[in-house]
């Protein structure tokens, strides 16, 4: 399937996505992203190690810790995305992270090689749609989307601005913090996406302090798609080279949670 058909294909369908996060280069990456496949995920966020995650929680900036200390380079996140994509060529594949590993080499350069490893999109944390122009042109010449965050605090003045460069979807940072177990408040989350979606056209991921099947129930009932990260990668970092089992699990238990949500129940 072509890189440009996958993320329109996965949020096409009637079914709400589970979107899954684990970071590159943390524990047997391949096997437990092949784990989040097998338990039912439908698109994966690959997440680049930095050293300054400043987003994250202590569950991913520890799984950033081990990851570089694991000696992982922008080179081998590129090659884990390779092999990724000739063992799963219609799961969607989106690698999340910071400014410095994307540009360092040139944003060019960046988009080129997320094109040959079959990437579908990039988010990056910290390069504001104000400052698009350090990464967004480069990535949409390459076919790759950019997809771009809103957050609790962005405004009516400002959102038309977030959604003009963003493609693929749209992830709703639900709470204003960093990653981890804080949890938005249904109601706020239900709020937030209808303010969204009469917005754009976009489908919209909701991610940020979601744990457990019940709250990704919860939100794929008004949501496009509900992004998982932090516990997963706490099963990684707690179970070695036994967690594509746990992770296997728990991917199972959310994604029957959200795909059998109705879209617009709530």
């Amino acid at each position: 399937m072509p890189s440009s058909n996958r993320l329109s294909t996965t949020f096409g369908k009637p079914r709400p996505a589970l979107v899954c996060f684990l970071t590159a280069g943390d524990g047997d990456t391949a096997a437990n992203l092949d784990a989040l496949v097998e338990g039912g995920a439908d698109l994966i966020e690959l997440g680049m190690p930095f050293t300054d995650p400043m987003a994250d929680g202590p569950a991913i900036q520890n799984a950033n810790i081990r990851a570089l200390g694991n000696g992982t380079t922008t080179s081998d996140v590129f090659a884990i995305a390779t092999a990724f994509r000739e063992r799963h060529p219609d799961t969607p594949l989106v690698l999340m992270g910071y400014a410095n590993p994307m540009v360092r080499r040139g944003p060019e350069w960046f988009a080129d090689q997320c094109r040959a490893a079959g990437v579908d999109g990039v988010i990056c944390v910290d390069i504001p749609p104000e400052e698009d122009e350090a990464l967004g042109p480069a990535l949409r010449a390459a076919g790759i989307a950019p997809i771009r965050l809103a957050t609790p605090t962005t405004d009516a003045e400002r959102l038309p601005q977030v959604i003009a460069g963003s493609e693929g979807f749209l992830y709703y940072v639900s709470v204003a913090g960093i990653t981890g177990k804080q949890q938005a408040a249904q109601g706020s989350i239900e709020d937030a996406v209808a303010i969204l979606k009469g917005a754009t056209d976009l489908p919209v991921a909701v991610g940020f302090g979601v744990r457990t099947s019940e709250q990704a129930g919860a939100i794929a009932r008004v949501a496009d798609g509900v992004v998982v990260g932090s516990a997963l990668v706490e099963l990684v970092g707690e179970h070695g080279a036994d967690a594509p089992r746990h992770v296997r699990e728990l991917t199972a238990s959310l994604a029957d949670a959200v795909h059998s949500a109705a879209k617009g129940a709530a």
